[in-house]
């Protein structure tokens, strides 16, 4: 009887060891998983960020760590972005050193680490990238331009889902938020501006008609994030009402996101060019 509470005693030991050692092998974060925590901070609003959130339980369960692991890890991340700080929301303090140079990494470079991100996300999950990121692939052409096109459309889907996180899914004009007629609008339009394609900071979250017209210069956002609405479209709208909301938002602020607030050189570039069309 002695000998089998001894060896229990023994077997509890060892399991409480090995927990110790698996604890203490996880308790500093890799570069791959707090890029992946970038990730989902980017694609979560931040105020319905928790570990009971279906995202953070999924993400978590892909590196190995618990949903509550993964949420402080989007707070710590969270008290690195200015706009929130800006709000008087500082996020979770003592985050890492790495989470700072993961954080700076994407600032400068929000292609490149975009891109990582989902890479290291499509590992994670054992799939294609294509896959992992619900890429159609019936049209996709072979080789190198396969690769370029594949690229391109992760990183397009990345920014529609950081912008529209950032406005809490409504439209920053009209207030919609029905997802199916929301769209992430360049200010800096993707074809002529290579280095802000991905970066949430060129973001708009518009509905399909104004989105269609700020592409077309038909209204803009000033640097100080007023509604200004062109006297052609004005004058085009034939619908009194319609006209009458136009004439009615003209000159209000716009509702600012939540993070990623709009990078005002790149309003500027945008109100300048307006005006000289315009004008």
């Amino acid at each position: 009887m002695m000998i089998i509470n001894s060896l229990s005693i023994i077997f509890a030991l060892s399991n409480q060891f090995i927990n110790i050692i698996i604890m203490a092998s996880k308790k500093n974060w890799t570069r791959e998983e707090i890029i992946v925590a970038l990730n989902l901070y980017c694609k979560i609003p931040f105020k319905e960020s928790r570990a009971t959130h279906p995202l953070v339980k999924q993400y978590a369960e892909l590196i190995g760590r618990s949903p509550a692991a993964m949420n402080l890890k989007i707070g710590n991340l969270g008290r690195l972005d200015p706009t929130l700080r800006d709000k008087g929301i500082t996020g979770l303090r003592n985050g890492s050193k790495l989470d700072e140079i993961v954080w700076n990494e994407f600032i400068a470079d929000p292609n490149s680490m975009a891109f990582e991100s989902e890479r290291i996300i499509a590992k994670y999950k054992q799939q294609d990238i294509e896959i992992s990121s619900n890429i159609d692939l019936t049209s996709l052409p072979a080789g190198k331009e396969r690769k370029a096109i594949v690229r391109q459309r992760v990183n397009q889907g990345f920014f529609r889902d950081a912008v529209l996180a950032s406005y809490n899914y409504q439209c920053c004009i009209s207030g919609v938020s029905d997802k199916s007629l929301l769209e992430a609008c360049h200010i800096s339009s993707w074809r002529d501006d290579i280095n802000n394609r991905t970066n949430p900071h060129n973001g708009l979250c518009l509905n399909i008609f104004f989105h269609r017209a700020f592409d077309n210069f038909l209204f803009t956002i000033t640097p100080n994030y007023i509604i200004d609405i062109s006297e052609k479209l004005l004058d085009t709208t034939l619908d009194g009402q319609f006209k009458d909301y136009l004439f009615g938002i003209n000159g209000n602020s716009i509702q600012l996101p939540e993070r990623f607030t709009p990078d005002t050189n790149l309003l500027t570039l945008h109100f300048e060019q307006y005006k000289s069309i315009n004008h």
